[in-house]
Order: C-alpha cells, then structure tokens, then sequence
C-alpha cells in the first residue's frame, strides 16, 4: 500500500493529510481540494519542529476522515484488507509517530486494527489551528506511537494554549506522566462488549487481566447510553460538516469542474464531480437536521443530549478512573461498496462517538479502548503502559 500521498527526505514525525503543512499540498482525502498548498503549517506541527523533530510526509485519510480507516481517500490504492496509513507507518517503525485528526473515531480505529497507540486527548488541550475542519466541536488532533512513552513525549510538545484557536484552553501545559497504577479502578461497559466480536472481546478481557496484575480493579458495570450518543454526536458531526464543507466550491482553490455555463453549475458541478459518495450523504443528512422543520427536534435536542450525557459521565467516573471498551466491533476490516459506507461508519461509531460528543479523553491501545473524565490523559497512559509491560 502506498501510505503517503507526499513524502519529503527522511522525518521522524507522519502528519495525516486533514493537517496543513506548508508548502506541502493539503488534499484531505478528496478530489475537492486537488492542487491547494497551504501558505502556513499547523499549529502542532509547528510546535514539532521547534522542537526538532522532522516531518516526513503526508498520509492518506478518508476523504475529510469521516470514513472507517481512510478506505475511501481519492488519492490511495484500494486494497482488500483495509488499514489506516498512518498506524501502518508507525507499525513498521518507519517514523516515530504520527498526527492525525480524530473526528469520527477513525484514528482510534485504524490503531486498533494496527495493534498501535492513539491517544484522542481532552478537546482544547491541542490547538486545531491549521486542521481542514468538518466538524468543530469534537475533532481534535491527537497521537499515534507504539506505546504509551512515545504519546507522552509527542503530547508534552504539541499540548498548550494556542491564541491563534478560539477552541484552544488556557493552560499552557498538562499532566501526561506516567505513574503507579495500583489502587485505580477501571469499568468494563458491558453493553459496548457484548457489541464486539469473540476476538475483540478477547482482548478486552486480556487486557484487564494485566491491569490487575499491576493491582487495577476491574469490574463489569453497565452503562447504557451508547446508542443515545452515537445519534446525538452523528447529528452534531453531519450538521457541522456540512456547514464547513460548503466554502467548497470550485472558485478560489482545489478542483473546478471543466464544464458549467453560469455560477450555479460551477458549484453544482464542482462539488458533484469533486466530493464522493459518502461525504454527498453526510452533507443531506447534515442539511436536514439543520433544516426548519428539524432543527429544533434533532440538532437543538443532540445539544441538550451532550449536556446530560456528560453529566452522567462525571457522575460515573466519581466511582471509576477509566472505562475500558472496544473501540470497533471487529479486529479487521474487508473492502466495501461506498454505497454502504453511511451506514457502516454510523454502526462502528458507536464505540467511539462518546470521546467526541463531550470532549473527553480517549486511548486506543492493544486493540482496545481507554477513557476517562477530562484531563485524566496521564492516567489512561499510565494503565495502558502497565498493560503493555504485562503483554510484552
């Protein structure tokens, strides 16, 4: 598989193709956006290179990310066994880690299917300045490595207030240490296991083995708001994308439509040749909800949703330091028709939709997932390197 979509001289760190990098072309998965260089890089990156750190290229995604593992970006080869490239590169050791924008779970996805690390921090702590935005109020860049230490050394450098984005926190650095782990007291959410494959389920059940190894409690408990929130955060991110997909329109950059007689089928054209199947579906979907007769019956109810779900959630982790759940339903995936893919991403999303629905943290790692109240990133590392020591 051809896993870059530009690649530059040696580098240590693989930037996914929803960050601008300068001088480097920003495609994001889609035809739409053929030939834009940005002017600038992203925040993140730049913060990398201050510190050294080299970029190796561009990798492919999805178109905008909102597929399963990036399977359908305009640019890459299809393959059978669907992978996502930047978990890949950091699996064979050919970069040190990678960035990439989790929106929809993809990221948390492909690291699972990769057996790698991706660290979805708390939303705000890294600055989204230079992200080819969908959806603004839960995509949020974060890490791949192999391991919890590699994170935690990309995060230290990346992590901080950034003026330049309105999203960005106050706090110019956080906890990303990685300690004792015993005592902690982990949740396994039974209605997201019983979801998940034979396979999957082996491994969340292997992985809280060796967290008890390391004197982690692990109980089974039930939580059952998942649908609930995979339909509020689907609302929120198709409503959102479609806001921000429409600068997208064939006159000042990316692709343009060779025929069309007025400015009405230079949009209609441009964007019909230019996005594919699934980012059309997202966009009605999207324009729907936003609708008249919708808005207040879906988007505004998702809002209120987001609310109450949250405050459930801090109320469970008063008892709990983490949660532990799959992260996809399955350990691989197989090529697919793009005709399906709104309906398969909507059903994988509900594992992962609670991270972006209320901004809290999220760690994919050894195939399963991690997550905990806001800020609580140095204690979902810290589990899953006791994990990892255990499983080596």
């Amino acid at each position: 598989m051809k896993y870059y979509n530009v690649k530059t001289d040696g580098g240590n760190i693989a930037v996914d193709d929803t960050i601008l990098v300068k001088d480097i072309e920003a495609l994001a998965g889609s035809k739409i956006l053929e030939g834009f260089v940005p002017l600038f890089s992203a925040e993140a990156v730049t913060r990398l290179e201050e510190k050294g750190y080299k970029i190796s290229g561009k990798t492919h995604v999805g178109e905008f990310g909102l597929d399963l593992l990036g399977e359908f970006s305009y640019y890459a080869e299809k393959e059978t066994d669907l992978k996502g490239a930047a978990a890949e590169l950091v699996k064979s050791g050919e970069v040190k880690a990678a960035l990439g924008v989790d929106l929809n779970g993809a990221t948390r996805r492909a690291a699972a299917v990769s057996n790698v690390s991706f660290l979805k921090p708390t939303y705000g702590t890294v600055s989204r300045y230079g992200v080819i935005s969908c959806a603004a109020s839960g995509e949020q860049i974060g890490v791949y490595a192999d391991g919890a230490k590699a994170i935690k050394e990309i995060m230290e450098t990346i992590a901080g207030h950034d003026d330049k984005d309105g999203t960005s926190l106050k706090n110019d650095s956080y906890d990303y240490s990685i300690g004792d782990v015993s005592g902690k007291k982990v949740a396994i959410i039974k209605e997201l296991l019983s979801a998940a494959d034979e396979k999957t389920q082996e491994k969340i059940k292997a992985f809280a083995d060796n967290l008890k190894k390391n004197g982690v409690t692990v109980e089974e408990i039930s939580f059952d708001v998942f649908d609930v929130v995979n339909t509020a955060w689907q609302i929120l991110m198709t409503a959102e994308t479609c806001n921000n997909v429409s600068r997208y329109d064939g006159v000042k950059f990316g692709y343009r439509a060779k025929e069309y007689k007025n400015i009405d089928e230079l949009y209609v054209n441009s964007r019909t040749e230019g996005f594919n199947f699934l980012t059309k579906a997202v966009i009605l979907y999207g324009s729907d909800v936003l609708s008249k007769g919708r808005y207040e019956d879906c988007y505004d109810k998702s809002l209120k949703v987001r609310r109450v779900i949250k405050e459930k959630f801090d109320e469970l982790m008063n008892s709990y330091d983490a949660i532990l759940t799959p992260v996809c339903s399955k350990a691989s995936y197989e090529s697919y028709e793009i005709s399906d893919a709104f309906a398969k991403v909507f059903e994988e999303s509900k594992f992962t939709a609670l991270a972006n629905l209320i901004g809290i943290p999220a760690l994919s790692t050894c195939g399963v997932q991690l997550m905990g109240k806001h800020f609580s990133e140095a204690t979902l590392l810290s589990l899953a390197y006791s994990a990892e020591k255990e499983g080596k």
